[in-house]
C-alpha cells in the first residue's frame, strides 16, 4: 500500500504523505491537503506497514519512545524522510519527498546574493523558516554549488540525512544522528579534528550545538545551519536566548565577529502557474548590522537596515520580497498580504501610496 501511495504523491509533485488509522491517506500538494479516494486503513494494516519499513534498530526506538525519525530510498522513485508516531493508541506516519539529487541553485527562484554565500571562506550562515519552507533544499543547493566549483572538505551532520551528495571537486562526509553519531553535540565535539572546510549542521536545537557552531565559524570554518524562526531579528534573539544572561553580551560579540548572513524563507502559492515560490528575507552582516547586533537596544532596528540596503548589498525584507513577487505577477495580492510581516504597510506600498522621501523600497 505505501509504495503505491508514495508513487502517486511523487506523480502529483506532492511534498508530504500522511497516514493514520480511520482517515483516508492524505497528501500535501502546493501546501494543500488532498485526501486519496481510498478506504481509511485499519490499525492492523498500518502496523503491518510499519513493521515492513522499520529496521530492527528503528523498531526498538519506536517501541521505547513512541516515535522515530529516519530517511530511506525507494529505487527508481525518490528518497523520503519519515516520522512514525503514536496518536490515540495507534500508529501514524508522515513521509516527506526528497529528490535523489540536490537541486541546482539556479532552479530555486532564490535571490542571487544567496549563491554568493556559498563562496564565503569562513563564517556562519543561518537559514531560517517554519517547517516545510525550503530550508533543507536551499542548503542542499549551496552544498552542491561548493561541490561543483571548489575543492573543500565538507562534513554534514543531519537528522536524518536527506539529500545524498556524491564527491565531485569536494569531499563530502554525511553523518546521520543515531546511526553514524550519537547526537549533534557528540559529532560536533570532534568535528574540528576532522579537517573540515565547510560544516553543515542540520538544525541548531540547543546551547551546546550553538556554542560549537560559533566556535567553528570563529576559527576559520564556513558553517551552515537552520533555525525554526520566522525572520532575521527573531533568529538573532533565538541564538542569544540559548545562553544565560551573564553570557549574552559575549555571544553578541561572537556573532558579530563571525555571522555572514541570515536567510529566512516562506513558500507562497503562485498565481501565474501551479506550485509555490519562495519569498526570502536576506540579511547580510554589514558593519551597521554588526553594530546593531552588539547593542540589545539597537537590535530591533535591524529590519530597517535590511529595507534600506537593497540596492547596495542585495538585502531585502519579507515584505519587499512579497511586493516584488506581486509586481512581477507571480503571486496574488491576497497571498502577499497573508504572508506579510506588516500587511497594512504592504497594502499601501502595493497601491503605490508612498511618501515622496521614502526610497527604502525602491529597487
Amino acid at each position: 500500500m505505501i509504495r503505491e501511495l508514495l508513487q502517486e504523491m511523487v506523480k502529483h509533485n506532492g511534498s508530504d504523505l500522511h497516514i493514520k488509522v480511520g482517515t483516508p491517506p492524505t497528501m500535501r500538494v502546493d501546501g494543500q491537503l488532498i485526501p486519496f479516494k481510498v478506504p481509511p486503513p485499519t490499525g492492523e494494516e498500518v502496523d503491518a506497514e510499519c513493521d515492513s519499513i522499520l529496521t530492527p534498530r528503528q523498531r526498538r526506538i519506536f517501541m521505547e519512545t513512541s516515535e522515530v525519525d529516519f530517511a530511506f530510498g525507494v529505487p527508481g522513485l525518490a528518497r523520503f524522510r519519515a516520522n512514525f508516531y503514536r496518536q490515540r493508541g495507534s500508529t501514524a506516519m508522515v513521509f516527506r519527498t526528497i529528490p535523489f539529487d540536490a537541486p541546482r541553485f539556479d532552479t530555486l527562484n532564490l535571490p542571487p546574493v544567496i549563491k554568493e554565500l556559498a563562496k564565503k571562506p569562513r563564517g556562519l550562515v543561518l537559514i531560517t523558516g517554519t517547517v516545510g519552507s525550503g530550508k533543507s533544499t536551499t542548503l542542499a543547493s549551496m552544498i552542491r554549488e561548493i561541490n561543483e566549483t571548489m575543492r573543500k572538505n565538507i562534513i554534514t551532520i543531519e537528522d536524518p540525512v536527506e539529500f545524498l551528495h556524491r564527491d565531485n571537486l569536494s569531499m563530502i562526509s554525511q553523518r546521520e544522528v543515531g546511526s553514524d553519531t550519537e547526537s549533534f553535540h557528540a559529532a560536533l565535539k570532534h568535528i574540528l579534528r576532522q579537517d573540515p572546510d565547510v560544516i553543515l549542521i542540520g538544525e541548531i536545537r540547543d546551547q551546546p550545538t550553538m556554542s560549537i557552531a560559533l566556535t567553528a565559524a570563529n576559527t576559520g570554518h564556513l558553517v551552515f545551519s537552520t533555525l525554526h524562526t520566522t525572520d532575521a531579528a527573531q533568529a538573532i534573539n533565538r541564538v542569544i536566548s540559548f545562553f544565560p544572561l551573564n553570557q549574552q553580551q559575549e555571544i553578541r560579540f561572537l556573532m558579530a565577529s563571525c555571522l555572514e548572513a541570515i536567510v529566512s524563507m516562506r513558500l507562497v502559492p503562485r498565481s501565474d502557474t501551479t506550485g509555490r515560490i519562495p519569498a526570502v528575507e536576506v540579511m547580510i552582516a554589514t558593519g551597521t548590522i554588526k553594530e546593531y547586533l552588539l547593542d540589545a537596544e539597537k537590535t530591533p532596528m535591524i529590519k530597517s537596515v535590511i529595507e534600506e540596503s537593497t540596492s547596495e548589498y542585495g538585502m531585502q525584507s519579507f515584505d519587499q520580497a512579497l511586493l516584488n513577487l506581486y509586481n512581477e505577477g507571480k503571486i496574488s495580492l491576497d497571498d502577499a498580504l497573508r504572508f506579510a510581516s506588516s500587511p497594512t504597510e504592504l497594502q499601501i506600498k502595493a497601491k503605490g501610496i508612498e511618501a515622496g522621501t521614502d526610497v527604502s523600497w525602491t529597487p
